[in-house]
């Protein structure tokens, strides 16, 4: 079986450490959100790439959410220390390589595919991680200053990581979007996958960028009957991160079935939490199938279990 998925971020990577039990080495393609990504310190950092490859490769730091289990902050500390500029945004020590090697690799003309395929291998990930797209794709928010109500235009890790995440949003768009082109062997990967997974990652900042760059969207839409979703979104609230922020920007509501309306274009099966049970009957009569089941994967044997019920909705 061949199953391509789409996500980025800690519901991703908790949830593909399941579906990668099922679906062994690169008969499992990950197609990356690159919105996230940002120039610190002049590095190029891609935050969603980096914390699938790290994921997979059993390096994530669960405890902290966030970089290489392990790593230390010496660096950033002496940044800060000499007052940089980007000193707001946490690089460990460790991960400072990745972003070195990264940014070099780039600069010597590699697409950005390909040097995260080199990354992913040093990890040993058998999966195929593609970002969506190797060209300029940047994820921005418009806001309002909590303290002055001043208008602001934000990088999303500025919204997020600098200031929080405090700020009432008034929209989200994907910056150069339109004229970015999917990465060498995405659309392929849509086309020849017995399964599609849309990941319980973010909506707005994870899933959408994916979805804006030309030709993913329809490619879902072509393959409907293959693709199934796990709601990140259990009780009316985000499993992690800040969905319930942004998607009220999008005219989204916060909820298993308001995101599976948000999706209903391409969507055939929606995987819900045992607590959303009730909302199953709204998302079938949008003709979509529905599993229910215990989706908060606290290991990697539940992680399975819902990759699994995902992929049996798909017979």
């Amino acid at each position: 079986m061949k199953v391509a998925a789409l996500g980025g971020g800690v519901g991703a990577g908790r949830f593909l450490r399941g579906l990668a039990r099922l679906v062994p080495g690169d008969d499992l393609t990950v197609i990356v959100n690159v919105g996230d990504d940002v120039r610190v310190h002049g590095l190029h950092v891609s935050p969603d790439p980096d914390s699938v490859v790290y994921w997979l490769g059993d390096a994530f730091d669960r405890e902290r959410g966030w970089g290489r289990r392990g790593d230390t902050f010496r660096a950033t500390e002496e940044l800060r220390a000499f007052g940089a500029p980007d000193a707001w945004f946490s690089l460990g020590d460790l991960d400072l390589a990745t972003h070195l090697f990264r940014t070099t690799g780039l600069a010597d003309g590699v697409p950005l595919s390909e040097v995260t395929r080199r990354i992913a291998a040093r990890f040993g990930v058998g999966a195929r991680i593609l970002p969506v797209t190797d060209d300029p794709l940047t994820t921005r928010i418009a806001c309002r200053d909590r303290a002055t109500g001043d208008r602001l235009d934000l990088h999303f890790q500025e919204y997020w990581v600098r200031r929080g995440g405090v700020d009432p949003v008034l929209s989200i768009r994907y910056e150069h979007a339109e004229r970015s082109r999917p990465a060498p062997g995405v659309l392929e990967a849509l086309a020849a996958a017995d399964a599609i997974v849309v990941c319980p990652s973010n909506p707005a900042v994870s899933i959408g960028p994916i979805l804006a760059v030309p030709g993913v969207r329809e490619a879902l839409v072509a393959r409907r009957e293959r693709v199934v979703g796990i709601s990140g979104i259990v009780g009316g609230a985000p499993v992690a991160g800040m969905a319930d922020r942004l998607l009220p920007a999008l005219g989204v509501e916060v909820s298993a079935v308001g995101v599976a309306a948000h999706y209903r274009e391409f969507l055939a099966a929606w995987v819900i939490d045992e607590r959303d049970r009730d909302l199953a009957p709204a998302i079938e009569r949008m003709g979509v199938r529905v599993g229910v089941l215990d989706t908060i994967m606290r290991d990697d044997e539940r992680a399975e279990a819902v990759a699994r019920a995902a992929l049996a909705l798909l017979g």
